[in-house]
């Protein structure tokens, strides 16, 4: 019997996404966070973003996720880039792309804040969660607060 998985096998998608998530959270990653950027970006379909603590935990991480992908899924890396020492790795397998991040970087560059408009996913059960974007109402009592009074 054959551990190598079939081609056939490979994951895509939302279900890549959540895998990434897990392989993460196997190796302590916080903050797990996806972003369904379905119809919001023509870069990808979903963001997979997570903190790391230090530049070994960084590495641990995108190791793992690497083997246990290419091991459980064969899926392999469209491309890679960053290293540990730049406290930001991205790996991009065309439709999700994974961001680890160091927590001070993640908090720099906000990517959750950046694409704001999009939905989260659960990595664990692949629900929705509850939005954090604004609505129409918001934005119209935003409004209505900056509006002077002649």
């Amino acid at each position: 019997m054959s551990t190598t998985p079939n081609p056939g096998d490979q994951i895509v998608g939302a279900e890549l996404a959540r895998a990434c998530g897990r392989f993460a959270d196997e190796k302590q990653a916080s903050e797990v966070t996806i972003l369904d950027l379905r119809g919001l970006s023509q870069l990808c379909d979903f963001f997979v973003i997570c903190t790391a603590g230090s530049e070994p935990h960084l590495k641990a991480i995108r190791e793992h996720a690497l083997k246990s992908l290419t091991d459980q899924h064969a899926v392999k890396t469209n491309h890679r880039d960053g290293v540990a020492e730049s406290q930001w790795i991205v790996l991009d397998f065309i439709d999700v792309i994974v961001h680890i991040l160091h927590q001070d970087r993640r908090e720099f560059y906000a990517l959750e804040d950046l694409w704001a408009d999009a939905p989260r996913l659960d990595w664990k059960t692949g629900e929705v969660l509850e939005s954090t974007a604004s609505t129409p109402a918001d934005e119209t009592e935003m409004a209505m607060t900056f509006v002077e009074e002649d």
